[in-house]
């Protein structure tokens, strides 16, 4: 036996093993792939339904509900006209559909991960087994490179809107579960125990009293969400996905360097611009909170 050299599996069973687990996977896809895509169905035909409605909708509305959101989530006069300008500029440099269909992909991204995210960080919350079980998973998720889960991914449910929903859902969704988690076991055992004085059930307490004082910790989690479902824009347009990540993957195999630089760009300011609207109510929703802790 020599000790520079790792013993290994057999190239022949390692090539059976390999063998096997693809053929299980392809009769798997060709069991349940056409069940899934009717599953994810309805999601797509949202999905279509959100991007045509952003495409059809005149821009100076939706530079006017831009500086709406961005005024409403920070109060600040100085980051809403930032955005109005950098949604102008995203226009005149003749970016506007690519942006919209982008918006379309994070923003679904963004309600499907909160729709899956909360509820499981409100389960790993209340069960230390639940949160045994599943933060490795989460660990698994936020480290295994992308390109390694778009294989089955595609696989199952072909090119497509949908494949690369679920490309960034996957990608993006573990900080909300991990901070929706981390909110509701910081709320204060004395505030928990004035509740059940009060003799408030579970589900009272966790409406009226987790949820409310965990916000600044879900919204820091909804934060990360968006910022990561936009880290994936470029990878999923590898699969079929509408939007800004196509002209930056148009770019790189073309070498175009002045129009991979302007997407890219564009990609930057929509990071920006929602990450400081939604850090400023964060730290609103946080200021409230002491604010009432005081009163």
């Amino acid at each position: 036996m020599s000790w520079t050299e790792f013993p290994e599996m057999g190239r022949t069973d390692l090539r059976d093993l390999k063998k096997g687990i693809d053929a299980s996977f392809r009769e798997f896809s060709r069991a349940y792939g056409e069940s899934l895509e009717a599953f994810f169905n309805p999601l797509l035909q949202f999905m279509i339904w959100f991007e045509r409605l952003l495409l059809a909708t005149p821009w100076p509305i939706i530079l006017a509900v831009v500086a709406g959101f961005s005024y409403l989530g920070s109060r600040s006069w100085k980051i809403t006209v930032g955005a109005v300008l950098a949604f102008l500029a995203i226009g005149y440099l003749g970016m506007w559909e690519d942006t919209m269909a982008t918006l379309a992909i994070v923003l679904v991204a963004t309600m499907v991960c909160i729709a899956v995210g909360i509820p499981i960080g409100i389960l790993m919350a209340r069960y230390n087994r639940a949160q045994s079980l599943i933060t490795p998973v989460l660990d698994i998720m936020q480290t295994i490179p992308s390109f390694v889960y778009l294989i089955p991914v595609v696989m199952l449910l072909g090119i497509g809107k949908v494949p690369g929903l679920l490309a960034v859902c996957i990608y993006a969704v573990p900080p909300i579960v991990r901070l929706t988690n981390l909110g509701i076991r910081l709320v204060d055992r004395e505030v928990l125990e004035a509740a059940d004085a009060f003799g408030a059930n579970y589900r009272q307490k966790l409406f009226g009293v987790q949820i409310p004082l965990a916000l600044p910790n879900i919204f820091a989690g909804v934060n990360q969400t968006i910022m990561m479902a936009l880290s994936m824009v470029v990878i999923a347009s590898m699969i079929g996905v509408k939007g800004l990540g196509v002209p930056v993957l148009r770019a790189i195999s073309n070498q175009y360097l002045a129009l991979g630089l302007m997407n890219g760009l564009a990609i930057v300011v929509l990071a920006i611009i929602i990450d400081r609207v939604t850090q400023s109510y964060g730290r609103r929703l946080q200021a409230h909170r002491n604010g009432g802790d005081h009163g």
